[in-house]
Parts: structure tokens; sequence; C-alpha cells
């Protein structure tokens, strides 16, 4: 017989930042955390779950100006590292066809991100664009350090803090750290042994902690101020550094197949560490 799952949690009612997408569906369960950064189920359940460290986004939903100013590209991703736009993250513009993201993160609750949102608009001539909506929402910059409470709820996506350092992306982490949810709840259903549910994190930090701790480290030191982010913009000009993050990206690991280019790569970065590289 399965065990029986007693325990049940009460989800207060969402803030307008953080509305279901149009076209998706919401469930509930007795046994998976997966309701956010913020998670409700994690604050009751799950020990040291007040731990997780979170930057803060905001961003604008606009129409796609026809024709399109000089500077907005609909083509082209834009990330940029500036003090103005975000002390310690960064700011964006991504087209989506007939629309467009702007926003920008920072973990300074003191920093106002809706101007810079307003300043980066101006930058890029879109602030006389239409604005369909407005959102903000906390991510979470770190795995927590459970994901279970030891009897019968595990967690999975932003709830267990499974967004990438540095760059802020969440959704196939917030996907693989599911499937694996599913599938230690699988056995936990089956045995009623409720070891079963650490298995997620433990296979997820085995995949996924090393490239974690090196762009968090890596998001520590270089978004520190306006002399370092300069730095570390020069330093992704490298041909060898677009290459090595492209693949690391899309295989989700740190990539080793280029020994010289990784030996090129560490002595640029220490001659910028050391002030030796010309910005």
């Amino acid at each position: 017989m399965p065990p029986r799952l007693i325990r049940d949690f009460e989800i207060p009612e969402r803030r307008a930042w953080s509305r279901p997408v149009p076209g998706t569906s919401t469930s509930r369960s007795r046994t998976v955390g997966a309701d956010g950064a913020r998670s409700e189920v994690a604050r009751q359940a799950v020990p040291g779950a007040g731990r997780g460290h979170c930057v803060f986004a905001y961003h604008e939903i606009l129409k796609a100006p026809q024709p399109a100013p000089p500077d907005y590209l609909p083509g082209r991703c834009e990330v940029h590292y500036r003090g103005s736009l975000s002390p310690d993250f960064y700011g964006w513009m991504f087209p989506h066809g007939d629309t467009l993201s702007i926003g920008t993160g920072s973990a300074d609750r003191g920093f106002s991100m809706r101007g810079a949102v307003a300043d980066l608009r101006q930058r890029l001539g879109l602030a006389q664009a239409q604005t369909l909506r407005r959102e903000g929402a906390p991510i979470p910059m770190k795995p927590l350090p459970r994901w279970d409470d030891g009897r019968h709820v595990v967690l999975a996506g932003d709830a267990a803090g499974v967004v990438a350092p540095a760059s802020g992306e969440g959704i196939y982490y917030a996907m693989a750290s599911g499937r694996m949810a599913a599938e230690a709840l699988g056995q936990f259903l089956r045995s009623g042994d409720a070891r079963a549910l650490k298995a997620p994190r433990r296979a997820f930090m085995r995949e996924h902690g090393r490239v974690f701790w090196v762009l968090g480290l890596m998001q520590r030191f270089w978004y520190l101020d306006e002399n370092r982010r300069e730095r570390f913009v020069g330093i992704c000009r490298d041909r060898d550094v677009q290459r090595l993050t492209f693949e690391a990206y899309m295989h989700k690991r740190l990539v080793r197949a280029r020994p010289l280019a990784h030996l090129r790569i560490f002595l640029m970065d220490l001659a910028h560490l050391l002030g030796l590289a010309r910005v």
C-alpha cells in the first residue's frame, strides 16, 4: 500500500506580479512544492528554506514598434552591464516577435528598477512604445541546502532555488529538477521510504553543482563594480570565450575539449584581475 499523504498546505492568493501565464494551467499536489521563489510549501515544510538568496527582477512587455527605431534590432537579444541599469546584475532587451521584454534585476532593495527600465527604454528609442504589461518577481540565485521535509514533500524549480547565477536562466533547470523530483516521488510512493526524496537534490548538484558554483563566483566578482563589469565585457569579446560559453550553455556542463583555449582564457582573466589588460 502506498503511504497515506495527510499533509496539505494553505497557499495564499497570488499577487498580481505572479499571475498564471495565459494558456497555462495549475494543479494541486500534496507532495511537490513547485510554487516559486517565495515558496509557501518550502517555508512551511522544509528546514532552511529561508536561507535562499534572491535577485529581484522587473520587466515591461512592450509592443514592438513599427517602424523600428535605429537602436532597436528586432532580431537581437541585448544584455547591458551598466551600474545605472543594475548595480549587481544586468539589464536586458529580449525580442519576442510582435512584443519585447525590457527589464533589469538587482538584490539591492533600494535600487529603482522601474527607473532603470525607463532609462534603458530611452537609450534604445523605446520610450514611446506601447506598454502591454509590467511584471516583477524574485529570482533565486542558489539551490536550497535541502529540498525535502524527510516525510513526504520535495521541492522543484524556483522553490528549490535552481536558477543559474550570473545568467538568471531557470527554465531548463526547473524542468530537470522536476523530472528528478517526479522520479523520486514514484520511488517513494512505491516503497513508502521517505529517504527517496533526498535523491533529487543529490542528483541535481552532482550534474549541475559545479556550473552553479562557477557562475556564482563569476557574478560575485565580475558584477561588483563598474570597472570589473567593463573588464568582464572585454573578456566576453574574445572568440574562445564566446565559443566555450555557448557550448557550456547548450550542453549544461563545463567544456574541457580545448585545453589551449582554456589556458589562454585563464591568462587573460589573470591579466584583467591584476589590472594589466587594457579595457
